[in-house]
């Protein structure tokens, strides 16, 4: 593995702030204010290296990582219930065949992670600090719900097992872009394999802290 520069992107609300690296869908992370945001991106970096590798990208090196703020935006309700929501000018840029192919790779890289962190996890899972918190099979089915909201935000209107709508989605985002919405809507290809990925890890990494005793 190599270290190179991680260009980053903050979108920051009075409560919360999300640093998203921009060309790797799914890490993003989230804090109090920018620097623990930053610190946050810098602490998942090995968890996110593996889905980087099933994905068959080469992970810069988690060794003193080299971030660049390459963008600032102000968050709204969204970001302060949690969700990098922002549509950034990062998430216009265009996306050739192979920009394409690399986005659905590390989506479906993603929800592999997750499937494969779900089906070996407890079904009962540590609640948090006031006793809530989802088990597995609600988290399972959580995920599920949002990817099939995601496909019709995709313009995907498929009635089918939620394996053929994320197959659907995969193949949207390998098409072509000039960094316009999908289907005249919100999302852009760009933004849409972030929102995904970041999804999907977001709570493959939650079950796996719920799997392990309280410290």
């Amino acid at each position: 593995m190599t270290r190179k520069r991680i260009a980053v992107s903050i979108e920051a609300a009075p409560k919360k702030t999300f640093a998203t690296a921009v060309d790797w869908p799914g890490w993003s992370r989230s804090g109090k204010t920018k620097e623990l945001a930053l610190h946050a991106l810098a602490d998942y970096a090995d968890r996110y290296a593996p889905v980087a590798k099933l994905a068959g990208e080469e992970f810069p090196t988690t060794d003193g990582l080299d971030f660049e703020i390459v963008e600032r935006q102000g968050g709204g309700g969204g970001t302060e219930f949690g969700v990098p929501s922002n549509v950034t000018d990062q998430d216009h840029r265009k996306t050739s065949a192979h920009d394409g192919d690399r986005l659905a790779r590390v989506v479906e890289a993603a929800w592999r992670t997750f499937d494969s962190v779900a089906k070996s996890a407890p079904e009962e899972l540590r609640k948090g600090p006031r006793g809530g918190g989802r088990n597995t099979s609600k988290v399972v089915e959580h995920v599920v719900g949002a990817d099939e909201a995601y496909a019709h935000e995709m313009g995907i209107k498929l009635k089918a097992p939620i394996k053929e709508i994320r197959a659907a989605m995969l193949e949207v985002l390998r098409e072509p872009s000039d960094g316009s919405p999908i289907s005249d809507r919100k999302w852009t290809a760009r933004y849409a394999a972030r929102r995904i990925a970041w999804h999907a890890l977001d709570h493959a990494w939650e079950i796996e802290d719920r799997s392990k005793p309280a410290e």
